[in-house]
């Protein structure tokens, strides 16, 4: 029986995860069990508004939050923990615009404390923004069957589910040539399901977990970000040159892909546990 065997929460996109052992599914992405903060609810962005990522800043790897009673306390080498508050912003506060992909919207800013620990941290001129939640942010219904979801600030979809298996294999051929295996947390999923067979996720039509129904709806193209440490925030090998042979897709103009982008479909709300039963059910 497929099992839930990992969650995480990426609270600041391409900043480090948290692990949970409960969250919440919602329709724009998984939540901390007690509805305080979402995945991917806050970015760093540059001067001019625009996303910033692992792909040209693996330093940020290295910003590690840690969950207090009201604030997120984020650590870096070297530098004091920045406490950010939990608590949504007061309405009229100041905002900004930022961009992602080919989405521009209004976010929360953070304010020039945290604006100067992450310019520091990154050794460039940045900001920190929250989402704002009373402006959804869409998603492509070119491929959700015109299934209308939404997201925060992650890069297209709200949640990211990988096989643990997956992993496995591709693990089972970096070490047949000679390279060190990967922990998962190169891929940065949601969502980690044991005991399926290797990329079953790709033909999977839904998994319900409880009440929760996540439907998987695009194959997830990869960047160079896996090959950045995210214990050392250092580029290292890559390990797109061995996906290569075996994970090319076509229906995404051949790119390279490990990992569904899922919406949730049914049961927004509903708690998932680390270790519950999953029920899957394959699309053929």
């Amino acid at each position: 029986m497929p099992i839930l065997s990992a969650l995480t929460v990426y609270p600041i996109k391409s900043c480090a995860g948290l692990a949970l052992q409960e969250a919440v599914l919602t329709t724009a992405g998984l939540g901390h069990s007690s509805g305080r903060f979402m995945d991917r609810e806050w970015m760093v962005v540059d001067a001019n508004g625009g996303y910033m990522t692992q792909r040209d800043f693996p330093r940020m790897a290295l910003v590690t939050p840690t969950l207090q009673a009201d604030a997120l306390a984020l650590g870096f080498p070297g530098m004091p923990v920045l406490e950010v508050p939990l608590a949504q912003p007061a309405a009229g506060g100041p905002t900004r615009r930022v961009h992602i992909w080919d989405d521009s919207l209004r976010a929360n800013d953070g304010g020039d404390a945290a604006a100067a620990w992450f310019s520091q941290a990154l050794g460039v001129a940045c900001r920190l923004v929250r989402f704002d939640r009373a402006a959804p942010r869409a998603v492509s219904q070119k491929w959700t069957g015109g299934v209308a979801a939404t997201t925060l600030f992650s890069d297209g979809y709200p949640v990211l589910v990988i096989g643990q298996a997956s992993l496995d294999d591709l693990n089972d051929k970096l070490r047949g040539a000679g390279r060190a295996a990967l922990p998962m947390n190169r891929f940065r999923p949601n969502v980690v399901i044991a005991g399926m067979e290797a990329f079953e996720e790709d033909y999977v039509d839904t998994f319900r977990l409880g009440d929760a129904v996540l439907k998987p709806v695009k194959p997830c193209p990869r960047c160079p970000m896996p090959s950045v440490d995210q214990a050392t925030g250092q580029f290292g090998p890559d390990p797109l040159d061995i996906l290569q042979a075996y994970r090319a897709k076509p229906e995404v103009e051949g790119a390279l892909c490990f990992g569904m982008n899922a919406i949730l479909i049914a049961g927004a709300g509903w708690p998932v546990r680390v270790g519950q039963e999953i029920d899957v059910a394959l699309a053929f």
